[in-house]
Order: structure tokens, then C-alpha cells, then sequence
């Protein structure tokens, strides 16, 4: 015979058993999230719904090599309700921007390289469920990218002779990887080839000077290409520019005249004084790169004495890199004038101006009707012929040796 101590105490038991096993199936047949939802179906059971918004942040938790142009947010079956970026540590926002359609998110500017940075994102299914995710990520060292300073800027006109220039800041290991995502095509249908000019220089041009009027397009797709060990481009976008007017002026040092044509049609002839005997100029095909309407010249700077030191030089347009110029010359000997009649300078190519750059002189006059990537062409003078890569200066090579020095 039981006692009632007894029997109770196995009621409790059982009672207790029943709890545990309750709680056991609960904890194993539940969902964790704050999104769940639970439907009633015949008195008994429940049912347990998670958003289906799938957020996807580009830069994945802990990754230290995030692309500065591309990182962003992009969530599936849903919209975009709220996305804050900021810089870790500092707590600095991000500005942003969300698509149309909620669907995606991108920073306004462009990342910081080796900065660490924080996103937090949420989004709503079409049944209002919400989802979240975050990313704590470093963006591709300095150390670790490249980055390729270019000629000519977007939007720019230009001369028919101005190539499209790359400068690395890193040596490139893998020319083919880096050269076939930047490509350069033409309104006008001209083949455009590039060649490398030692590991750090890049440049497209086709076989004959731009035809004028063209548009020309440069992609650059670098951000995530290796252009060498463990160093990554960052530089995603689209330049245009436009080529203007034909204008192809030839100096002959042997009348020490400049004659310019445009379109094919002589403009004007122009005395000029170009190297002297112990300075000469080199021959060859060169192009305007820059401009100034006054600039400094110091000979130490190109590797002379103390020979001059010029803080004025009106109307310059620089030819070389090594510091080759066609400028105007207000110091010259009035009394007896070089130009169309002898060579005088250290190199350059001089035309009569005035102190100030402020008189109607042929100087002025051919400044203000060139343009960046006009081409200016030397004859006959007893220098050598300018090398192709001193200045924007390629079309000096034979384009056999222009598409042998292409890595694609």
C-alpha cells in the first residue's frame, strides 16, 4: 500500500518530468531570432518565420584589403531601411546613398586607403520581417595598392598628338594583367595600342595622330587587378576626352622658322631661335604637355651651371620632360634680334615677346592658339632625335616597335 507522502512525491515527479520535456523541445525547435512569428493551425504547434531580405555587404567581416571604389551594400527580397558607415574608432559618418529601388547602398566619395571602417545595415521583406548585418573591415593599404596618375583629364580638349600617359607609383610585376583592364577605343575606329615604358609607365596612342573631332574613351578597371605581388589597383572609373582642331607646327632649324598648320592649311609662319651650337635642339616629334603663362627657368635645373635663372618666361609650353620648352624671350638683343636668324638658346625653341606676357607678340599669339597635345616637329638641327618616352614623345618610334612594346 502506497502512502500519500509517497504518491505525491511521484506526482511531482512526473509533473517535473513533464516541464523539462517541454523545455527541451522548445529550446530545440525554436528560432533565435527577434524576427519570429508564430501562427496558430488546429489548436496547436507553432511556426516560427525569418525575414527573407538578404543583406550582402561587399567588404566581409575582418577583411583587411576592402576596395575603396567598390565596397557597398546590396540586399535581395526586400529593400534597404537603414545603412550607417562610419570610420572605426573615431565613429566619423559616411555618407551614403540608397538606389531607387532600396536595393542597394554606396558611399558618396571615394574610401580612404588602410582606413578601418564600419557598416551596419537593415532591411524589410515584403511582409515587413526585418533583417540585419554588419561588417567591420580595413580598406587596401598604401603599401599594398597601386594607383596610376594619367593624362589627359577627363573632359578635357586636346591636341591630335596627345596620348594617353599612365604613371604608376609601384613597379608592376604583371604588365599583361594591369594593361588589359585599361582599355582606350576612339569615335573614330582608329586602332589604339599601348606600350610600356620601362615598369612604371603606360601609354595608348594609335598609329597616326588622333583623327581631330574624335571622342575618346579610357576604362580604367583596376581596383582588385595584382600588378604584383600582393599589390592591388584601386582605381575603378571612366574618363572622356575630346580631340580638338589638327594643329601641327614644324620647326626647321635651318631658316630658324616655324610654320603652322592647321587643318591641314598653313596659318602662319613665325620667326623663331632655336638651340644655339653648344645648346641644340633635339629633333623630333614633340608634344605640348603644358602651359604657362609665365613660369621660372633655372639652368641648374636641367642639369647646367649658373647660366640663367629666369623668374618670368612668358607664353611656355613645355616639349620634353628633361625641360625642353617653345616660350617667348623678352631678354634677347634688341639691337640685333636672333629670331629667323640664328639659334641662341640652351635648347629651346624661342619667339620674340615682351616682359609680362601682356603684348600682341608672336609668342602670345601662338600660345593662345595652341592647345595641350599639339604636336611641334624639329628639323634639321644637329642634335639627336628626342627619346620617345622624354615628354609625351611616342611618336618617334615606328609602330612595329610601338605594338612590341605592348604586354596584351
Amino acid at each position: 500500500m502506497t502512502t500519500p507522502d509517497i504518491a505525491a512525491r511521484r506526482v511531482l515527479g512526473a509533473i517535473a518530468a513533464l516541464v523539462v520535456g517541454t523545455l527541451t523541445l522548445s529550446a530545440c525547435g525554436g528560432n533565435a531570432s527577434a524576427d519570429s512569428d508564430t501562427n496558430s493551425k488546429g489548436g496547436g504547434g507553432t511556426s516560427a518565420k525569418t525575414s527573407t531580405a538578404k543583406i550582402v555587404i561587399s567588404a566581409k567581416d575582418g577583411a583587411t584589403n576592402a576596395s575603396i571604389n567598390a565596397t557597398g551594400v546590396q540586399v535581395s527580397n526586400g529593400r534597404l531601411t537603414d545603412v550607417k558607415m562610419t570610420v572605426a574608432g573615431s565613429g566619423q559618418a559616411v555618407e551614403g546613398v540608397v538606389s531607387a529601388n532600396g536595393a542597394s547602398w554606396k558611399p558618396k566619395e571615394q574610401l580612404e586607403r588602410g582606413t578601418k571602417y564600419q557598416i551596419s545595415a537593415t532591411a524589410k521583406d515584403a511582409s515587413g520581417k526585418t533583417s540585419a548585418a554588419n561588417s567591420i573591415f580595413t580598406t587596401v593599404s598604401s603599401s599594398n595598392s597601386f594607383i596610376g596618375t594619367y593624362t589627359p583629364d577627363n573632359g578635357t580638349t586636346v591636341g591630335v598628338g596627345m596620348p594617353v600617359s599612365f604613371t604608376f607609383d609601384k613597379v608592376i610585376g604583371d604588365k599583361k594583367a594591369v594593361q588589359s583592364h585599361i582599355t582606350v577605343t576612339s569615335s573614330s575606329g582608329q586602332q589604339v595600342v599601348g606600350h610600356w615604358f620601362g615598369a612604371q609607365r603606360l601609354d595608348f596612342r594609335p598609329q597616326e595622330y588622333w583623327k581631330a573631332g574624335s571622342k575618346v574613351t579610357m576604362k580604367i578597371d583596376l581596383d582588385g587587378v595584382e600588378g604584383a605581388n600582393g599589390v592591388y589597383g584601386v582605381q575603378k572609373k571612366t574618363v572622356t576626352f575630346t580631340v580638338g582642331r589638327s594643329q601641327v607646327s614644324t620647326v626647321d632649324v635651318n631658316t630658324q622658322t616655324m610654320t603652322v598648320v592647321r587643318d591641314g592649311q598653313t596659318l602662319k609662319s613665325l620667326p623663331i631661335s632655336s638651340g644655339s651650337p653648344e645648346h641644340t635642339t633635339y629633333n623630333g616629334q614633340m608634344v605640348i604637355s603644358e602651359k604657362f603663362t609665365q613660369t621660372r627657368m633655372n639652368s641648374q635645373t636641367v642639369g647646367l651651371g649658373g647660366e640663367y635663372d629666369i623668374p618670368d618666361v612668358p607664353h611656355a609650353m613645355r616639349l620634353t620632360s628633361s625641360g625642353t620648352f617653345i616660350h617667348g624671350n623678352y631678354w634677347y638683343n634688341k639691337a640685333n634680334p636672333p629670331f629667323g636668324q640664328t639659334g641662341t638658346s640652351h635648347g629651346c625653341v624661342g619667339l620674340a615677346d615682351v616682359q609680362g606676357a601682356q603684348g600682341a607678340t608672336n609668342a602670345k599669339w601662338f600660345y593662345d592658339n595652341s592647345l595641350i597635345g599639339d604636336v611641334v616637329i624639329v628639323k634639321n638641327s644637329p642634335d639627336k632625335t628626342v627619346a620617345p618616352d622624354n615628354g609625351l614623345n611616342g611618336w618617334n618610334l615606328a609602330w612595329s616597335e610601338w605594338t612590341a612594346g605592348s604586354a596584351a
